[in-house]
């Protein structure tokens, strides 16, 4: 190879591995996968945007010597940082989904709604940060076939100004933020298996409202004998395009005893009711604890919530019942 193609290698080379940008792709497809989860082993994560591409770097995580790289419908995978380059592949996981079940187009239906609760007030909200996701349970009232078509997610703008917080007319503050969307089986009370493997998201802003109404017709989810759990999870800012921005999960705080990492919150907020008597939330840490589901009611995890009689985040959806053929 001559020098002058040789040096000009070389330098692309060494520009790849200073922006540290590294692409996830299917083994079978080459295709990047998008929103897949890198977590670090040590309370830290990170998410790849829609072309399957995160940054890292050693100057970015120093004390990071481990990837765990997970997405639906794949095999996890664990990197050494020391072996890291442009691209992690990852190998396809067979499918363990239940046999979905196919509805006729023509089949007559009943449209049912279970209406979302919505509220303003900032001290009434959960405030979703990176390494959480949190799930709410639907249970099935009856034996009839039903096909989910709609989830209403709620959510609580912010005055720019605060003392005109109370005013519905009130400038909001802008936002831009993307959240992921799952759907899981009832495991004895807590999120199982994942109905579908599809990669859900959506887009937040100011501009949608205090509700975002997502269609999820076309992923033909089934209502589940004994219910079914629907989970929010948020993945970052955005710009305006819509485009994940990198995200550093913690705000780093100087103190008197060194440096203290506080949860990065993102906006929207999500309001939270007192309207549902039962336990129906669950909340995972995905980074930490184990990566599992614990109910969200006191004893389990702290909240200020708790002391307002706030139990729920109140998610509501709208399905289709059909009749015997």
């Amino acid at each position: 190879m001559p020098f002058k193609k040789l040096l000009i290698s070389s330098l692309l080379f060494t520009s790849l591995i200073c922006s540290g940008q590294v692409t996830i792709k299917s083994s079978k497809t080459q295709d990047g996968i998008p929103y897949a989860t890198i977590s670090f082993g040590n309370g830290q994560g990170v998410f790849a945007d829609d072309e399957g591409v995160f940054i890292f770097t050693e100057k970015l995580y120093p004390d990071v010597d481990t990837l765990f790289v997970t997405s639906l419908g794949y095999k996890n995978v664990i990197v050494p940082t020391s072996e890291l380059s442009d691209t992690i592949l990852m190998d396809e996981e067979v499918s363990q989904l239940n046999e979905v079940v196919l509805v006729a187009d023509n089949r007559k239906f009943s449209e049912e709604t279970l209406k979302p609760y919505l509220d303003d007030d900032y001290y009434h909200c959960w405030l979703p940060t990176i390494e959480s996701e949190i799930a709410v349970f639907f249970r099935n009232p009856d034996a009839d076939l039903k096909k989910l078509s709609t989830v209403h997610f709620p959510i609580t703008l912010e005055s720019k100004d605060w003392e005109k917080r109370k005013r519905k007319n009130a400038e909001k503050k802008p936002f831009s933020t993307l959240f992921k969307v799952k759907f899981y089986e009832n495991n004895n009370g807590l999120p199982g298996q994942v109905l579908t493997y599809e990669n859900i998201v959506f887009r937040a802003t100011e501009k949608n409202g205090d509700v975002h109404n997502l269609d999820v017709s076309e992923y033909n989810i089934t209502f589940p004998e004994n219910g079914f759990f629907v989970s929010l999870q948020v993945l970052g800012y955005t710009d305006a395009q819509g485009k994940l921005l990198p995200n550093k999960k913690y705000k780093e705080i100087k103190s008197k005893n060194g440096i203290v990492k506080i949860p990065t919150n993102f906006r929207p907020l999500l309001p939270f009711t007192s309207e549902i008597p039962e336990h129906r939330t669950y909340i995972k840490r995905v980074f930490i604890n184990g990566n599992n589901w614990v109910q969200f009611r006191k004893g389990n995890i702290e909240s200020g919530l708790f002391s307002a009689g706030l139990n729920n985040y109140g998610i509501g959806i709208s399905y289709k019942v059909y009749n015997d053929e």
